[in-house]
């Protein structure tokens, strides 16, 4: 019968061979003499090997009195109903005489689990995966890690037939990790983390591009340093980290945190440059510096935070003098020895500065009593000058009437 679809056949083919051998490979990888592997939950068959066809052996259990509630023994094997991690163990069979004719070791546990999986590019041209497992599987347990490129132009699937791929390389010097080296940033890329114990295997396909999981490493060399004659301020410089390749197409940004150390609260600044310079930090406190770095185009991720670095602001050289003015003051006076006679005068321990501060206040206060006392007096001149206007008018004009009618006297009457 001819398959509708061209090729099918042959791609059933070789899936099958492909499972098959996969199947055979995962059995081989775990035979090891002496020992049996089981799934927890099923029935185990243990077969006594040495033991003669039809005759009676008798079935032991390592450190315990009785063997497993439910097992029986069937044409000389030993079958364990129902298993859970407490039937594991070491059995051993024996002849009719008490012999010795097999031991075997019993392993017990579950079939893997899905993988979960994830992955990091520190730099542009390498990408790492790490892998946790998803069911806790009580048996020996590695993986396969492989990757391929995907969305291959023409040229590059005729010069790679079987695509641009291969294995992702462990390390074993840091078990659950594997790296890709020479991967391009502009490409994507699919993962497969096969996990593997004797019972079978299973694994994840994880799609990746290097835009999205660039990480970069934090930056490296953190120095900060106070200021000379500048109290709030503080030179932060780092460089790149190490990891990093240093092209000019591919740059990192940055982003400074900083805090006084009695404050919890941070502050964030941003830059492209390889230093900044902290311009309100606190005088005298000691602050906490750290930076971290991206892809200048931001693909991808912040890095972590640089470990932290401290330091403290320079004191105000104004309030650093008058300090050391007083402490000096403070030691004359108790290098002196003690006077026997009586000081009349009493000693002045006050500040300069305050003494300035408390003449000045006098002033001040002194010209706005006066200026007060200058509006009083002139509202009181202005509102007796009125009064006197006032007074005057009224006999003015009963002169002026006299003046126009004069009364008759009595001997013009008469």
């Amino acid at each position: 019968m001819r398959s509708p679809i061209p090729g099918l056949g042959r791609v059933m083919v070789l899936l099958t061979a492909a499972l098959a051998s996969a199947s055979l490979a995962v059995s081989e990888g775990w035979e090891e003499e002496g020992v049996q592997y089981g799934q927890v939950g099923t029935d185990v068959t243990l077969s006594c090997t040495g033991a003669r066809d039809g005759s009676p052996v008798q079935w032991r259990r390592a450190g315990a009195a009785a063997l497993p509630e439910g097992s029986a023994i069937c044409d000389g094997a030993l079958v364990l109903p129902h298993t859970s991690l407490a039937t594991a163990g070491t059995y051993s069979c024996h002849g009719e005489d008490g012999s010795l004719l097999h031991t075997m070791s019993l392993q017990l546990g579950h079939l893997p689990g899905v993988p979960f999986v994830s992955c990091r590019a520190s730099d542009y041209e390498n990408f790492s995966c790490s892998w946790t497992s998803s069911v806790e599987t009580f048996l020996p347990t590695r993986y396969i890690t492989t990757y391929r490129k995907k969305s291959l132009s023409g040229e590059e699937k005729r010069r790679n037939k079987n695509g641009h791929g291969g294995p992702c390389l462990q390390n074993p010097s840091r078990p659950g990790t594997c790296t890709v080296h020479g991967s391009e940033f502009w490409s994507s890329y699919r993962l497969n983390i096969t996990e593997v114990n004797p019972l079978g295997s299973s694994y994840r396909l994880l799609d990746i591009t290097m835009q999205a999981i660039i990480k970069p490493d934090p930056p490296e060399g953190l120095v900060v340093e106070p200021i000379p004659l500048a109290p709030r301020r503080l030179h932060v410089s780092w460089k790149y980290p190490s990891s990093w390749p240093k092209e000019p197409h591919f740059q990192l940004r940055f982003r400074l945190q900083y805090r006084p150390v009695i404050h919890r609260s941070w502050s964030v600044v941003e830059t492209v440059n390889l230093s900044e310079v902290i311009t309100d930090a606190f005088t005298g406190l000691e602050h906490v510096v750290q930076v971290s770095a991206k892809d200048f185009l931001d693909a991808g991720n912040w890095s972590e935070w640089s470990a932290e670095v401290r330091a403290t602001p320079v004191r105000d050289p104004a309030t650093t003098m008058r300090d050391e003015t007083t402490t000096f003051a403070a030691l004359e006076s108790l290098a002196e020895e003690p006077s026997q006679a009586a000081n009349p005068e009493p000693i002045n321990r006050s500040d300069p500065l305050e003494k300035t501060a408390v003449l000045v206040s006098l002033g001040i206060f002194a010209f706005f009593v006066l200026a007060a006392v200058l509006v009083i007096t002139v509202l009181i001149w202005l509102r007796v000058r009125k009064h006197v206007k006032d007074e005057t008018k009224p006999h003015n004009f009963l002169v002026a009437a006299t003046h126009l009618k004069v009364l008759p006297t009595e001997a013009q009457i008469l």
